[in-house]
């Protein structure tokens, strides 16, 4: 298998990896705030949760368009890495048992995000001038 022909497809699948983990992110927020997707209880927005969806929301929607996707995926990540120490690791240590093993995904993809940048089909590409080429 030649894997210079895949590789040549890195920017674009890396800018799937960004659409996908910024919608599945996005939903926190939208339960949060309306209750979509249906969760088994709905939440008691107050104090940090609505601070939280803020960021869910807004953060999600940036990060799906690839607007600005360094310095949201940066934001994105401290907020998931202070999610996860606040409350998840207190429960337990291991994240498996806590619970927390998305927020530690998370905060490794939106890491990674702000070194790689959001691909070749994002608003920052385009605006480069580089976006929406395939090999």
């Amino acid at each position: 298998m030649n894997f210079d022909k895949i590789s040549a497809w890195a920017p674009e699948w890396l800018s799937v990896v960004r659409i996908m983990s910024a919608l599945l992110f996005l939903e926190h927020g939208t339960q949060k705030f309306f209750n979509f997707p249906p969760a088994p209880e709905p939440m008691q927005l107050s104090g940090l949760f609505v601070i939280q969806g803020l960021i869910e929301v807004i953060g999600g929607v940036l990060l799906a368009l690839g607007l600005f996707t360094r310095p949201v995926a940066f934001i994105l990540s401290g907020n998931m890495a202070v999610a996860y120490f606040m409350a998840h690791a207190p429960q337990n240590f291991f994240p498996v048992v806590n619970q927390g093993d998305a927020a530690i995904l998370y905060c490794f993809i939106f890491l990674y995000f702000f070194f790689a940048g959001g691909g070749a089909w994002s608003v920052d590409a385009a605006r480069r001038g580089t976006g929406l080429a395939t090999p």
